[in-house]
Order: C-alpha cells, then structure tokens, then sequence
C-alpha cells in the first residue's frame, strides 16, 4: 500500500505539462572545477573552510533560506575533534511538497587506494568523489531561482561522508546520519543522491539499497531516463554501496543513490577534473530538471 501510494504521489509531477528549463553542463563542470581548486575538502583543512563559504555563497544567491547545520565529530584514534557543516538550501518553502537533493561535498582525507604506499597518507582532490554531485546541484540551484516548480526543494550538501576507514563503519556517513536524526517535522515525498557522476564514462547503475528501499522510485527514474535517451542510465544492477541514502532510508525518506562506482581513480590521487566531463554532468541534471519540473511558470 505504501509503495502505491508513493506512486500515485509521484506521476502527477512527473507528468504535468510544461517545458522544462535547459541544464547547462558546462556551468556545472565550472563549479566542479572551482571546488577543486579550494584543494582537498577533507575535515579540519584549510579547503574545508574555503569551501564552505564558496557552497552558501552561491546558495544564498539562489535559494530562499541557506542554513548551516553544524556539529561535532571526535575521532578517537587521533584524540581530535572536528566541527563538520551540512549546508543546507531551500527552495519555495510554503510548498508543502518537498523533495530532497543530495550529494556529499568533503573528500576523503587519505588516498588509500593509491599503489604506493608513500602517497596513501595525502588527502585526495575528490573531483569526482565529492566535486561533481555538489556542481550539479549547484547549478541547478540557478535554475530554481527563476524557475518555479509546483512542490518545494531542498538541497542538502552533507559533509563528512568520506571521513573513515575501512572497518570502520562509524566515521562514515557523518553528516547524512546527522541530518536524518535531526529531520523534525520536515516530510519529504522523495529524495535523490547524486555521488560519483561526473565521469567521463559515465554508468549509472541501479544501485542496490536504492532498489530495495525505494523501488519505485528506481522505476521512475529509469523510466524517465530512457524516455530522454540518455544512454548514461544503465538497465542493469549494479553494486550495494554504503552511502548516504542509506540513514535517508532508515528514516523514511525513499531515496535513490545515482553512482558510477567502476571508476579507477576511486580514493587516489588520480580523481581529478580531467577525468570528468560537462556532459557527464549535463546528463544527471537533465534527468533531474525532467524529473522536477512540472510547469513552466517564470518566478518574477
């Protein structure tokens, strides 16, 4: 019954009349660009901090409230406590139809899928694994600035998704898992994690938390993937990824992560800009600008 009723939720935003506005992947790849030039993003460094104010500056231009949704986070094997930022936009806030958009912004702060040895130890640039969910977002925010849907939005960069090791669990998925806790009266009717999508040879699989917590929502999305011809969207399965739809899940939040995770330059020092491309990122904000657009009404 639940999963009928999110369908009966779903169709009519999917399929209002309307042309929806054109996503501009060359913008996109700009801020991706942008964000790696602040250097690596991981907690406690100098580009963390740069970072943050090149989000919620941009943010504050286009949305109508931009938060930040601060706390802590200690490790214990350093004895070091970090301040971490979710930063949090808005979009037409009166609408009680809500959607959430996602993606992690902080690298990871060792390369520890690097060959040698000496470099396991530096943080990665992350364009691809951090970069390039934020700057599809980032520029569709530009679009939601003059152009109205008939629900609201909110997009949601989390921080501190990359932070832990392998083994240990609980230094991932720091700022989701802290959002998800602290959601309050907030109901979305879906959300959507971009992760892993700027790769020039980009393949999204359907990944498997998504399918099993939010099937519909996968069928949706595919569906209106081929309905655009992009053949980025594959049919197949692909791997279960730990990652920050999971505690959106957990709490009630049907979400789909959107990843290409066959990518080589996974946590080394080789995930850099020149290994993504603009049209990559024109085709996951295409889909995402089909998927939300319901009208063609022009925001004064």
């Amino acid at each position: 019954m639940a999963n009928r009723l999110l369908l009966l939720t779903l169709l009519p935003i999917l399929s209002c009349g309307g042309g929806p506005p054109q996503f501009d992947g060359e913008a996109a790849y700009r801020h991706l660009v942008a964000q790696c030039e602040l250097g690596p993003r991981n907690p406690g460094s100098e580009g963390h901090e740069r970072t943050i104010e090149y989000l919620t500056t941009h943010l504050e231009r286009c949305a109508h409230t931009v938060s930040c949704q601060d706390f802590n986070f200690t490790d214990e094997k350093l004895d070091s406590t970090f301040k971490l930022t979710n930063i949090l936009a808005s979009f037409y806030p009166k609408e009680p139809g809500r959607i959430l958009l996602c993606a992690h912004w902080d690298t990871r702060p060792k390369a520890d899928r690097e060959e040698e040895p000496a470099k396991r130890e530096r943080p990665i640039l992350g364009a691809n694994d951090g970069a390039s969910g934020v700057a599809v977002l980032l520029e569709l925010a530009s679009i939601l600035r003059l152009r109205k849907p008939n629900y609201g939005v909110d997009i949601a960069l989390f921080d501190g998704e990359d932070y832990g090791e392998e083994g240990h669990l609980d230094y991932y998925l720091l700022g989701s898992t802290h959002f998800a806790q602290n959601l309050g009266r907030t109901k979305y009717i879906y959300g959507i994690l971009l992760d892993m999508v700027g790769d020039k040879d980009l393949a999204i699989k359907i990944e498997g938390h998504s399918l099993h917590y939010a099937p519909l929502l996968v069928q949706l999305i595919w569906s209106k993937a081929r309905e655009l011809g992009l053949e980025e969207f594959c049919a197949g399965l692909g791997p279960t990824v730990l990652d920050d739809h999971v505690p959106l899940n957990f709490a009630g939040i049907p979400t789909v992560d959107l990843i290409d995770f066959d990518y080589p330059y996974w946590h080394t020092l080789e995930d850099t800009p020149d290994k993504c491309s603009s049209a990559s990122l024109k085709a996951i904000g295409d889909l995402l600008v089909a998927l939300i657009y319901s009208s063609s009404h022009k925001v004064p």
